[in-house]
């Protein structure tokens, strides 16, 4: 890299760096807001999850259709179309959650999840050949502490200004008529109001700022070819790819169990609402950690490979800890899966589109959908903790997942371009 690009590579790594704090700050408000719309719209554990829910399965549906936007109008501006719905989705949930209409909220909520899908549909592949493959997951990993500084922040923010006293209300409502029960949840979800509104009007100008910023397009086919992919005509013909997208559905369902079904999970031990709607903020306190050292160690120590393989192992020995343990130590072991989780992503992710050239919009859009496993396993864990123990369910869920991790890191990313892989890292061995 010349001197004369490093500022500018630098400057958009810092831009990116800020959206990846924004849909940080927004993903993990998710986790707290279970137990806000379990008390605020008088709902079911597992209507509760339909947060989350809501929120990963949009991916799923609006990652593919974010492929073809992006080819019209390309990453810059696709970006800012996504930081636009996600305003849009905000207004929605606020204004939704105010008048206590728990499907206008979910609705809300999936078109947060819409402009987050275009958003991540165009900024991961962006970061990841915005420099070296090789070194995608250094970068990925900066983003991921922008992401995670949110995300520890988010849960602080909504419980200080919307969640604070919970534990005292979920009391008075149990025991208050119907009439004083409709007055004192009325004003406990007009709450969410204003914050939302801020957030939305947030949105909506870092939209505007994304437009007009000195971020450079980037053709994908240009940087993100191997000598092997020239003469391919179709995304089925790359196999490591759709092996990634599984692993992102995996991988995303392990990370949202460890951060969003925390509170939940502590809950089972009977650990006061007041101290389990904190428990997300802890989670990603261990996967900054784990940003920390990948961001050390990735490339200049260990491979991005061999790092994620280390990472899934680490992931099985904490999720069998927190089987064999009770109360806040086995929250503690939930806890430690936030740093085995840190680098999954920043790993998985450029090793699924290596190579993609042409098809990498396309490439990067199934991984978006593998963002869905964020939806279905946690609603497994809900809907199976009803007839079994909770902690079982849990270990039985997470243990398989880690292993498909496991299986991608040491084989799976290779499956279909050994070749030129083999042939890139040798080259950079020796260059």
């Amino acid at each position: 890299m010349s001197t004369s690009t490093t500022p500018r590579q630098y400057g958009s790594i810092a831009i990116v760096g800020a959206l990846f704090f924004i849909f940080g700050f927004v993903t993990w408000l998710n986790g707290p807001l279970i137990s806000f719309a379990k008390l605020a719209f008088n709902v079911s554990e597992s209507l509760a999850f339909l947060i989350p829910s809501a929120f990963y399965i949009s991916y799923f549906f609006l990652a593919l259709p974010s492929s073809f936007i992006l080819k019209k109008t390309g990453m810059k501006k696709g970006m800012a179309l996504g930081l636009f719905l996600m305003a849009v989705g905000a207004v929605v949930f606020g204004q939704y959650t105010t008048q206590r209409v728990y499907g206008g909220a979910v609705g809300g909520i999936f078109v947060i999840g819409a402009g987050l899908a275009i958003l991540q549909t165009a900024s991961n592949p962006y970061i990841s050949i915005l420099g070296p493959i090789e070194g995608a997951a250094q970068r990925i990993a900066l983003m991921g502490i922008c992401n995670k500084v949110a995300g520890i922040l988010a849960p602080l923010v909504i419980g200080t200004l919307v969640m604070h006293g919970m534990g005292d209300l979920a009391t008075q409502v149990a025991g208050a008529d119907a009439a004083t029960k409709e007055q004192l949840l009325n004003e406990f979800a007009s709450r969410i109001h204003d914050p939302y509104m801020i957030m939305a009007g947030l949105l909506a100008l870092l939209a505007v700022g994304i437009v007009f910023s000195p971020l450079p397009e980037i053709r994908a086919e240009d940087v993100n070819t191997e000598r092997d992919a020239s003469g391919k005509t179709s995304i089925f013909q790359f196999p490591h790819v759709w092996l990634g997208a599984l692993c992102i559905f995996t991988y995303v369902g392990v990370e949202v169990m460890a951060g969003d079904a925390i509170g939940t999970y502590g809950q089972g031990f009977g650990l006061p609402l007041d101290s389990t709607k904190f428990f997300t903020s802890f989670t990603l306190g261990g996967m900054l950690l784990g940003y920390v050292v990948g961001l050390i160690a990735i490339p200049r120590f260990i491979s991005q490979e061999r790092y994620l393989s280390l990472s899934a192992v680490l992931g099985i020995l904490l999720a069998v800890g927190a089987f064999l343990t009770k109360g806040y130590v086995s929250v503690g072991f939930v806890a430690a899966l936030g740093f085995a989780n840190a680098m999954m992503w920043p790993a998985i992710f450029p090793l699924a589109i290596q190579g993609l050239g042409r098809f990498t919009e396309y490439g990067s859009a199934l991984l978006i959908m593998g963002i869905a496993g964020g939806a279905v396993i946690p609603q497994l864990f809900v809907h199976l903790k009803q007839q079994h123990d909770f902690q079982l369910v849990f270990v039985l869920l997470m243990v398989p997942c880690y292993l498909y991790i496991l299986y991608f890191a040491l084989r799976g990313h290779s499956v279909g371009h050994g070749a030129a892989v083999a042939s890139t890292k040798t080259a950079s061995q020796h260059g």
